[in-house]
């Protein structure tokens, strides 16, 4: 590694954060220039889907749909040349190739939380090129590129560039940099969000059937951290980062970074077919009803839109995306990544864009996960039938002005009428069917009071990244303006205030409640709650069980506990300075995470003797440059909380029918 890019990779740590992505395998981001060859098959559209149930029963779903299916769980829209370009950026840090390595097979889950794709069993032996990769019974996917790797979304392909005579498997687990592989590996949608099936739980959770996977639930156990930190040790600070970063998260911004360190739950999807729309301005000027996807609400151009954005973010077009962004420690200003051109000059775009239709009807396909249907379930739904209505009663009242997707009529604006209607529309027998369980609307931070950090995320104002992703109503959402009285972590006494500016920033989207009782921890970070790393229906419970309790009853919070700080002492290496920076155990991760890289030369300039953060004055420089310094996590979403115990027990009841 050149000391320039040791540079460049040291400085990952402020940008350190989102899923999925890196660069093409020409060499370093080129101009403009010639359309790359598009990856093999994807000039072919997917016109019916694999024979293969993928544990959705003969005819369970139509041709379309399993069209879909297969694109949600194996096109990868050629991402493998960025990431193999990202090995090499990062010494072997991230590198799909070490993380799939079959060695791990048996234990993915609990090291990784990643899945082993059935049908794959260990290898006995290093293959021709010394790499140790599973076994896979998996047949062709018709139209789609690539072969299993072992791990569930993680696809394999020959690579062009591998140079036979010149290979050697130790010097590129050593150093990735000028020793191509023989085998590229790129992502698809269904490496974060295929889950466990809470309906049919997997009896080895190492190694799963298709029927106990779930294609849209969401990987709630894998720990994505560990993917970008492969090499390191405790000693590195970046160590921290991915090694405490919550399971079941993923942080968008981690390559298209904005600095703004946030993990964030990953979505489950359900009921799209149900999801609200809101009439939008786009930036031709026409009106669009559309979802509001992320977590702010930012991607709002509609659902086929959010998806090809994802695919950019995990590498499809890296040729083009490179040009607009410094992926791996932004340093310099993004620009927004066109559309127009992408069509132009990017095959795999062209290819994706015409999946999108079968993709979203599959996942339309997917429906509640009622614990009535789980095995076991009815055990946990044994409350009173009328402590269950009065719990619907209560959550008419404290909840559904929200967390219903039926709404009263648009005229119907006074509180008081409001809730009568509410509380008329629970009684109904098919309130819960069709029921989004959220308005997706968006609301100001101010008024969620949740942490503030993944609503001041800014790759989607004008002038960034995501510009062409993000409508025109929400770039021109007013200003939140100052949120004051932040828990300082060096001196309680002195809280922090922060200004959230206007350009779209400042908001969280309403979360669906749909199936909540299989999909704890809460509140966007995965924050609130203990995480429980059992797919059973009792150990979801568990979970459930302790997070809605800490949703309702505040008290039980971890409040400042609840802080990511660092395990052991570690060093902060920073560009132009011979002696890292001392990091003592303790040190809140996002201290130092949430600050431009750019900034850090400066912060340190004059701390040539006295390097270790405790020291007052290098603590206050990186409290000053933090762009997002709100540190508890589970804070905030306060409604409910003045309910009475018997209420709050009975809307439990009712939550968990959901």
């Amino acid at each position: 590694m050149t000391p320039r890019s040791l540079a460049r990779w040291t400085l990952l740590v402020a940008g350190w954060a989102g899923v999925v992505l890196v660069a093409s395998a020409r060499g370093p981001a080129q101009g403009p220039g010639p359309a790359p060859a598009p990856t093999p098959g994807t000039s072919q559209q997917l016109r019916h889907g694999s024979d293969e149930d993928y544990g959705y029963g003969s005819g369970g779903l139509t041709e379309r749909e399993r069209a879909g299916r297969d694109t949600w769980y194996f096109w990868t829209g050629g991402n493998e040349r960025f990431w193999v370009r990202m090995a090499e950026i990062t010494a072997g840090n991230v590198d799909l190739l070490n993380y799939v390595d079959s060695r791990r097979h048996g234990r993915r889950f609990r090291e990784l939380g990643a899945i082993t794709q059935p049908g794959c069993e260990a290898a006995t032996a290093p293959d021709e090129h010394g790499l140790w990769l599973d076994r896979c019974s998996q047949p062709p996917v018709p139209g789609i590129p690539g072969e299993p790797t072992g791990v569930v979304g993680l696809r394999k392909f020959p690579n062009p560039q591998f140079d036979r005579a010149r290979w050697n498997a130790e010097t590129y687990r050593a150093s990735p940099k000028g020793m191509p592989p023989p085998y590229l590996v790129g992502m698809t949608c269904g490496f974060c969000h295929i889950g466990f099936n809470p309906l049919n739980p997997p009896a080895d959770p190492e190694r799963p059937r298709w029927s106990e996977l779930a294609g849209a639930i969401g990987n709630q156990y894998w720990e994505e951290g560990r993917l970008f930190n492969l090499k390191m040790t405790a000693r590195d600070f970046r160590w921290h980062l991915g090694n405490r970063q919550p399971p079941g998260t993923s942080d968008t911004s981690r390559f298209a970074t904005d600095h703004v360190h946030n993990p964030s739950n990953i979505n489950a999807i359900f009921s799209l077919g149900a999801r609200p729309t809101a009439l939008e301005k786009m930036a031709d000027g026409s009106d669009r009803a559309v979802p509001h996807i992320l977590k702010d609400g930012a991607d709002s151009v509609g659902v086929a839109g959010a998806s090809l954005r994802v695919y950019v973010n995990i590498g499809m077009c890296s040729d083009i995306w490179l040009t607009m962004i410094d992926p791996v420690a932004g340093l310099t200003p993004q620009r927004p990544f066109d559309m127009a051109r992408a069509r132009k000059e990017c095959p795999d775009w062209v290819a994706t864009e015409a999946r999108m239709g079968d993709a979203e009807a599959f996942l339309k396909t997917v429906g509640p996960m009622r614990l009535a249907d789980a095995p076991g379930g009815t055990r946990h739904l044994g409350e009173p039938a009328a402590q269950v209505e009065r719990g619907a009663q209560v959550f008419a009242g404290a909840c559904a002005s929200c967390h219903s997707g039926k709404q009263p009529p648009t005229p119907l604006i006074d509180p008081s009428a409001r809730r009568a209607w509410f509380e008329q529309a629970v009684r109904q027998s098919d309130f819960l069917t069709d029921n989004f369980l959220s308005d997706d609307r968006r609301y100001s931070v101010r008024e969620i009071g949740t942490n503030v950090a993944r609503a001041m995320g800014t790759n989607a104002r004008k002038g960034q990244v995501w510009e062409q992703f993000s409508s025109e109503t929400y770039k021109a959402q007013p200003a939140v303006g100052r949120i004051d009285g932040l828990y300082n972590p060096r001196k309680p006494q002195d809280p922090i205030n922060v200004e959230i500016l206007g350009g779209g920033g400042g908001y969280y989207r309403t979360p669906s409640l749909i199936s909540m009782w299989a999909t704890a921890p809460y509140l966007h970070n995965n924050a609130l709650g203990t995480f429980v790393k059992d797919p059973s229906v009792e150990g979801r419970m568990t979970a459930f069980q302790d997070a809605v309790e800490r949703l309702l009853w505040p008290e039980k919070r971890l409040g400042v506990q609840s802080i990511i700080t660092t395990s052991v002492p570690s060093e902060l290496a920073v560009t132009g300075r011979n002696r890292p920076v001392q990091i003592p155990a303790g040190t809140p991760v996002d201290l130092i995470a949430r600050v431009d890289p750019s900034r850090l030369p400066a912060i340190v300039r004059n701390r040539l003797v006295l390097n270790l953060l405790s020291d007052d004055a290098l603590f206050r420089g990186f409290l000053r440059n933090n762009v997002a310094p709100d540190f508890v996590l589970d804070r905030g979403h306060l409604f409910g909380a003045d309910l009475g115990d018997e209420d709050k027990r009975a809307l439990i009841a009712y939550l968990k029918r959901f």
